[in-house]
């Protein structure tokens, strides 16, 4: 059986393009799935990129171009600049740890938190919407409360797992044979490789 580990950060806007497909995916081809939220802007500076905001301003516009296209190919709405971000990504980050340990739906609850962040203007570092968010895609809101030392050592180990494994940004899927897909845009490529096309 094949497994993917995906490397994410819930304030990600291509995180949040990749919707709910990468969960499809490994359904489809009776794959497992590990969710590894992490901190991107650690990332970055571990691997050699640059925080949006500090990149140059042809980098910063493509940014914008390449969200509108990519939220209108996804069919999922998205304001490039929403009123919270950047803020804290670790709450949803560990209730989206301890949501994987209780065992649910993940992948929607994954998106969910992109979807408050780029398309609701909502700021996830907010309990009551960690909670609201957790409540939506069917998990008790008091796991906003659980396993908090837990999510934060898992936290922090996903960041050093990524750099181990050859991630550099986000969404990031890395297969059990060493396959690696950077970006909601690869996919496809993701779910030909499952399928042995390629």
């Amino acid at each position: 059986m094949a497994h993917i580990d995906y490397f994410f950060a819930t304030l990600s806007p291509f995180t949040y393009l990749s919707g709910t497909r990468p969960q499809e995916i490994a359904d489809k081809h009776g794959a497992t799935i590990t969710y590894k939220p992490l901190d991107i802007m650690a990332l970055f500076g571990r691997t050699g990129g640059t925080p949006p905001k500090d990149r140059h301003p042809n980098r910063q516009e493509y940014r914008l171009q390449e969200l509108r296209r990519r939220s209108k190919l996804a069919g999922l709405p998205l304001n490039p600049k929403p009123v919270h971000w950047p803020t804290n990504g670790a709450p949803s980050a560990y209730a989206i740890i301890t949501a994987q340990n209780e065992g649910g739906n993940v992948g929607q609850l994954v998106h969910n938190f992109g979807a408050a962040c780029w398309a609701e203007d909502r700021d996830i570092a907010q309990d009551d919407v960690v909670r609201e968010v957790l409540e939506k895609s069917g998990f008790d809101p008091a796991l906003a409360d659980k396993g908090l030392m837990t999510s934060a050592d898992t936290f922090a180990k996903n960041l050093e797992d990524a750099v181990m494994q050859g991630a550099f940004g986000a969404p990031f899927f890395i297969t059990d044979t060493d396959e690696r897909f950077w970006g909601q845009d690869r996919l496809d490529d993701l779910d030909a490789h499952l399928a042995g096309d390629l």
